[in-house]
């Protein structure tokens, strides 16, 4: 993310209104400029937190503005901030300038230094073979100074600045390391006596310099193929519709689109933005989106997904939403804003790197005087002080958790999993427990009237007309249920009155100037109301696994039962294999419930879940679903995942370790939950779980590897057994190995 933008952050607890700032910055090499720009960062007046990831090239700044200041003032000393730490701030778009570039840019620096180094090796394969190809000192002089003074000016200039302030990098090393080796073997050369050829080390600083271009170019390389996943969302946007207008169909700018208008789409063209289907009817391709490989039917009224792609209908959409309000924005969102987040493991490698260069410079110090002490000479010295140098360099450390982060948020996104922040992707691989909500998440959400059991001498349908009235200002699935079956029934629904939702437990409302409520079996029992020859009835109906509701009228007596309503669900397809999968991964399950215990335990034993096992969590209430999530992570320490698609599902998504949100649910449920799952699959919870952990995976190793690298590199070239041409081609593969490993996530399957 190479671009700068400043969005509010709602925090009631600032006393000023916060900015977020995301700012692009050049010239970053390793773990220490991180850190560098951090620092330089916070000191800005104001600044609450920075976060600088090294594979992204990116900086987000969290910054309290005080009131009437100007934003962009304040982008502007953040700017001045980056290029006095001696980076480059990028300007708005560069970035995405930049990702366009060919797989051979910027190669051209890393040839002319190969065309420049090869006759200065060539002599060393020649002595393997007994041939004495030594070229004249002039000739290996006027060959590697390019080479260190113009090739390599960048390692200088950025060095230069650490230097200044008080700081190391991986620039820094390399400066002093191979101006160590051009530095001697140009003291050798002018010192040595007439007729003796003194053995120059013009070839080390000359082929490390280009080494460690080379690497810097298949990193590049390796960056611009994590950010795939970025750039292929940002090609789902067509830059031309097709706006219906009064004189027929126009090609505007997609920009100018306005919620409302009216646009045609072709077969096989890409929905341009999101709306409904006005005229016509097709098969939708959505798998870019949500992974889901079948097209999917919209006919008129259906939603259309901006990014997605027409089938063979031709129709006309209504728009609902347009620029940064569209799914597609809001998903290219998430995943930046998780390919730009630091994760906690990071933090570590933070603070060592912070005094790795320092310890470094001081490492090689002390090679340089123990040789000499040893006796070896200076020469010996200085080049066993360059080798250790040269191989220390942090490069990997600072790559290592940030391109596997890249990496994983990306195919993840390709699968339909949006991973909001690296936290969540982190945590989400130590969840031993998944809770699940049950209505939409494991069952089909959509549940049918089975039965209505009216008390006797009761007219069955002037209650069912009564009940859809009262019901039918609400979303709730079952209310949703009573209005279907009363439509099916043909049956006219009179205007309701005095309508009252009761959380978690109904609806009471007047139609015709009787006083209905609709509710739970619970509420009614705290109302004191008597099911009395249908108490049998409610019973075999929940033991059969039906969800039960009674209907209750005021009268001049007091609140009196008029009937029972039954509703059954489905399971999703593929709920029970998700739930074996979790089982099989040796993850507790568990299922919450507001259905009464009989109703909740029988839809249970049909997913594969045993309630004797402590599986099956019936008659919560929706402020109650937090509170069971508590539960379950007090017993030993659990980390628990919740599972939810609704609106009262966002406390208990937002309670647990990792909250996982349907993404066919609320939008209060998605903006609760780290994860978000674009399919209603309960097997992307598995997948979610799964890529979690193979990315975590990869940034041990990762780690593993950049540490391990310089815990073994250090001491040999410090004990003489590497070269500096052997150092500095070790460090620039630890490097690309490092990004070559992350990039090893791009292959992850479900």
């Amino acid at each position: 993310m190479n671009t700068l933008s400043s969005t509010p952050l709602p925090d009631p607890a600032l006393a000023a209104p916060a900015l977020q700032f995301d700012l692009g910055v050049g010239g970053m090499t390793c773990a220490s400029c991180v850190g560098r720009v951090e620092r330089a960062l916070r000191k800005v007046p104001g600044v609450q937190e920075a976060s600088v990831n090294l594979a992204t090239e990116s900086a987000r700044v969290a910054l309290a503005a005080p009131a009437g200041s100007d934003a962009a003032a304040l982008e502007a000393q953040l700017r001045r901030a980056v290029r006095n730490a001696g980076y480059e701030p990028l300007a708005k778009g560069a970035g995405e300038a930049a990702e366009d570039l060919s797989p051979w840019a910027g190669f051209l620096p890393v040839a002319l230094g190969l065309a420049l180094s090869a006759p200065l090796v060539l002599p060393m394969l020649g002595d393997l073979f007994g041939q004495h190809w030594m070229l004249p000192a002039w000739l290996q002089f006027v060959l590697a100074t390019p080479v260190q003074f113009i090739l390599g000016a960048r390692f200088y200039k950025a060095g230069w600045h650490a230097a200044r302030a008080l700081t190391g990098n991986m620039d820094l090393l390399v400066a002093v390391g191979t101006s160590a080796g051009w530095g001697l073997s140009v003291w050798l050369w002018l010192t040595a006596h007439a007729g003796h050829a003194p053995h120059l080390y013009f070839e080390a600083s000359a082929v490390v310099v280009t080494l460690v271009l080379l690497g810097k170019w298949l990193e590049a390389r390796a960056k611009r193929q994590t950010t795939a996943a970025i750039r292929a969302l940002h090609a789902l946007r067509p830059d031309v519709v097709h706006l219906l207008g009064k004189g027929g169909e126009v090609d505007v700018p997609v920009a100018e689109v306005l919620v409302g208008d009216r646009l045609v789409v072709r077969p096989g063209e890409r929905i341009p933005v999101d709306g409904t289907v006005h005229e016509g009817h097709t098969q939708v391709d959505e798998s870019m989106l949500t992974g889901e490989p079948l097209p999917v039917a919209r006919e008129v009224g259906a939603p259309l997904t901006g990014g997605s792609i027409n089938g063979d209908g031709r129709i006309v959409m209504a728009v609902t939403a347009v620029g940064a309000e569209t799914v597609l924005a809001h998903i290219i969102r998430l995943v930046e804003d998780a390919q730009a987040a630091k994760a906690p493991l990071q933090r570590l490698v933070d603070k060592v790197s912070a005094v790795f260069v320092p310890v470094v410079l001081a490492i090689a110090l002390a090679t340089l005087l123990g040789w000499l002490w040893a006796g070896a000479g200076l020469e010996v010295a200085l080049i066993h002080a360059v080798a250790v140098l040269v191989i220390a360099c942090p490069c990997a450390l600072g790559l290592a958790t940030p391109a596997a982060i890249m990496a994983g948020t990306g195919v993840a996104a390709k699968h339909g999993i949006l991973i909001k922040d690296a936290q969540a992707l982190e945590r989400a691989h130590q969840v031993d427990t998944v809770a699940f909500d049950k209505t939409g998440t494991l069952t089909v959400g959509q549940p049918r009237l089975t039965a209505f059991e009216v008390v006797p001498g009761v007219d069955e349908a002037a209650v069912v007309a009564a009940v859809a009235a009262v019901q039918s200002g609400s979303e709730h699935p079952l209310a949703r249920a009573v209005v279907r079956a009363a439509q099916e029934r043909q049956l006219a629904l009179q205007a309701p009155d005095a309508v009252r939702a009761v959380p978690g437990r109904g609806t009471e409302g007047e139609v015709q100037g009787a006083s209905y409520l609709v509710g739970s079996l619970r509420w009614m029992q705290e109302l004191g109301v008597d099911l009395g020859a249908l108490a049998r009835r409610a019973a075999d109906l929940q033991a059969e696994g039906a969800t039960v509701s009674a209907v209750a009228e005021r009268t001049a007596q007091g609140l009196a039962l008029r009937a029972l309503l039954a509703f059954g669900d489905e399971p999703k397809p593929g709920a029970r294999e998700a739930l074996a999968a979790l089982k099989a991964r040796g993850i507790r399950t568990v299922m919450v419930s507001g259905d009464n215990r009989g109703a909740a335990e029988a839809m249970a034993r049909r997913l594969g879940l045993d309630p004797a096992a402590g599986e099956v969590r019936a008659e919560v209430l929706p402020g109650d679903k937090a509170t069971q999530v508590a539960a379950l992570q007090q017993q030993g320490g659990r980390v628990v995942a919740m599972v939810g698609d609704g609106v009262n599902d966002a406390p208990a998504l937002a309670a647990a370790d990792v909250g996982l949100a349907m993404g066919n649910g609320t939008d209060v449920a998605m903006h609760a939950a780290g994860i978000t799952l674009m399919r209603g699959d309960p097997l992307l919870v598995a997948a979610a779980l799964d890529i979690s952990h193979r990315t975590v995976q990869k940034i041990r190793q990762n780690l593993f590897w950049a540490f391990a690298y310089n815990v073994a590199g250090i001491p040999l070239a410090a004990l003489g057994y590497l070269s500096p041409v052997v150092a500095g081609a070790a460090m620039a593969l630890s490097s690309v190995s490092v990004m070559a490993n992350a990039l090893l996530l791009k292959r992850w399957r479900m």
